[in-house]
C-alpha cells in the first residue's frame, strides 16, 4: 500500500515511473521532509533541516585537535586477538563518561561465534607477551595516523548530524533530539529504512539484508554528508554507524552509539522468533508490539504507550520485520573490524535495557580507540525517547568536545579509555 502510494506521487510530481532507469532527484517539501530514491524503485523518507545562515556569519572551527592513533591488533590461529595501545594517553576530562578503568596498553580477548562470550582474562600479562612472541599470527593490523578531533557547533557549516533508527522504528524517535539540534543552529538528516515510516516497503526478502540498507545509507550520507559528519545510531542503527565510519574515516568526524551493543559480527539467529512462519508471526505482531513496550521503555505509563505510539516503534508489517531480522548478517563486522577505527566513539546505554546488556557496551568501550561510555539510571533501549533532556545535553557536549591543546609540534598519541 505504502510502495503504490509512493509510486504514484513520484509519477504525479516528477512525470516518471517507478522503474525509472536512473534514481529520481529528491521530493523536497517545506516541513523539511524528503523522498529520495536511493536506487531505481527504492524510495526513503528523509528528515533535513539545514539552517540559513547569511554568508560571513559561520564561525570557523579551528584545527587544534591533533591526536596521534597508534595501535598494532594481532590475531592468532586459535582465535585470540591481542590488542596493544602504543604511546601515551590523551588525558581527558569529557562528561564524566570514562568507563571506570584506568587505561590499558594491552586487551588480549578470546574470538568466538558466541556473542555472548566475555573476553578473556589477561593473567600473567609478561608470560603472556612470552608466549605470543613465539606464535605464528593469522593476522596482523597496524593502524598509525593522526586525527583532527575538533569542537563542532551549530554555527559551523560544515557539520552534519546523521540519525540513524534500528528494527521496527523510524525517524520520529529522534524528534525530540532533531528539535533541541535544529534549534541550535545544526544541520541534521535522519531516514526511515526501507519498510519503515514512510519509506517504500519492496516485498522481497533481499531488500531488507544489512548490505542492501548499508548501501542505503551509503546513498543518504554521500548525498549530504560534508567536511566534517557526526554519525548517530541506535541499537541496529549503530551498525550502519559503524560501516559508514569504516568507509569513510576522512569524513565521519565522531560516532555516538546509543544501546548498540557489542563488537561482534552480525548472524540470525536460527531460534529466533522472527523465523517463523509469516502466517504465525502476523498473529503474533500486537504481543510482539506490548512485548517491545515492556522491554523497550523502563517504565511502561500512559507517557510510555503514548511514546511509542508516537515514535512509530514496531509499527512495521511481520514481513518487514521478518526480514529485517533475518537479514542481520554481517560477517565482517567482527572485533578487529572495530578495532581498527580511530574515530571518536560515544557510548550511551539505559542501564534497564532487556535488549543489550551494559556487559555488550562495556566490551565495546574496550575495543575501540577512543570511546567514552555513559550510562544513565532512568533510561533503557529507548532511552533517547525517556530522557530526552539527558541525552541530548549529553550529546552536544560531546559534540563540543575536543582534545586538550598541545604545545606546537608535538602530538599526542591515544592510548586505550
Amino acid at each position: 500500500m505504502l510502495t503504490s502510494i509512493t509510486d504514484g506521487l513520484l509519477c504525479c510530481l516528477m512525470g516518471k515511473t517507478a522503474n525509472a532507469v536512473v534514481p529520481l532527484e529528491s521530493i523536497e517539501s517545506s516541513d523539511g521532509y524528503s523522498f529520495v530514491e536511493v536506487k531505481p524503485g527504492r524510495v526513503l523518507r528523509v528528515k533535513h533541516m539545514a539552517p540559513a545562515r547569511p554568508s560571513g556569519t559561520e564561525e570557523a572551527p579551528q584545527k587544534t585537535g591533533a591526536v596521534r592513533c597508534k595501535r598494532r591488533i594481532t590475531v592468532y590461529r586459535n582465535g585470540q586477538m591481542v590488542i596493544e595501545n602504543l604511546g601515551d594517553a590523551v588525558r581527558s576530562d569529557i562528561l564524566h563518561c570514562q568507563n571506570g578503568t584506568e587505561p590499558n596498553s594491552t586487551v588480549e580477548l578470546e574470538v568466538s561465534t558466541d556473542t555472548n562470550a566475555a573476553p578473556l582474562p589477561l593473567a600473567n600479562p609478561s608470560a603472556a607477551t612470552g608466549k605470543r612472541r613465539r606464535r605464528k599470527p593469522k593476522k596482523t593490523v597496524n593502524i598509525d595516523c593522526t586525527k583532527f578531533i575538533t569542537s563542532c557547533k551549530g554555527t559551523h557549516s560544515d557539520v552534519v548530524l546523521f540519525f540513524i533508527h534500528g528494527v521496527g522504528g523510524s525517524l520520529d524517535i529522534w524528534k525530540e533530539q532533531l528539535d533541541f539540534f535544529t534549534k541550535l543552529g545544526y544541520e541534521v538528516v535522519a531516514p526511515d529504512l526501507a519498510g519503515h515510516g514512510s519509506s517504500s516497503a519492496p516485498q522481497i526478502a533481499a531488500a531488507y539484508t544489512f548490505y542492501a540498507l548499508a548501501e542505503d545509507m551509503r546513498a543518504v550520507f554521500r548525498r549530504y554528508a560534508k567536511k566534517r559528519n557526526i554519525l548517530i545510531g541506535h541499537s541496529y542503527g549503530v551498525s550502519f554507524c559503524t560501516f559508514l565510519a569504516h568507509e569513510y574515516p576522512d569524513l565521519v568526524h565522531k560516532v555516538i552509539m546509543i544501546n548498540g551493543g557489542g563488537p561482534t559480527a552480525l548472524e540470525p539467529s536460527l531460534c529466533s522468533i522472527f523465523n517463523m512462519p509469516t502466517c504465525v508471526l502476523r498473529c503474533l505482531s500486537p504481543c510482539l508490539a506490548w512485548s517491545f513496550l515492556k522491554a523497550g521503555f523502563a517504565r511502561q505509563g500512559a507517557k510510555e504507550k503514548q511514546l511509542l505510539k508516537e515514535g512509530n516503534a514496531f509499527n512495521v508489517s511481520s514481513f518487514v520485520l521478518r526480514a529485517m531480522m533475518s537479514g542481520q548478517y554481517w560477517p565482517e563486522g567482527d572485533e578487529v573490524y572495530h578495532a581498527e577505527l580511530t574515530v571518536p566513539v560515544l557510548l550511551v546505554h539505559g542501564m534497564h535495557d532487556k535488549f543489550v546488556p551494559v556487559e555488550e557496551d562495556q566490551r565495546m568501550a574496550e575495543i575501540l580507540i577512543i570511546a567514552f561510555l555513559k550510562v544513565i539510571d532512568e533510561g533503557s533501549h529507548m532511552v533517547m525517547m525517556e530522557c530526552p533532556e539527558t541525552v541530548n545535553t549529553l550529546l552536544h557536549e560531546f559534540l563540543l568536545w575536543e582534545p586538550e591543546a598541545v604545545p606546537a609540534g608535538e602530538v599526542p598519541e591515544v592510548e586505550k579509555k
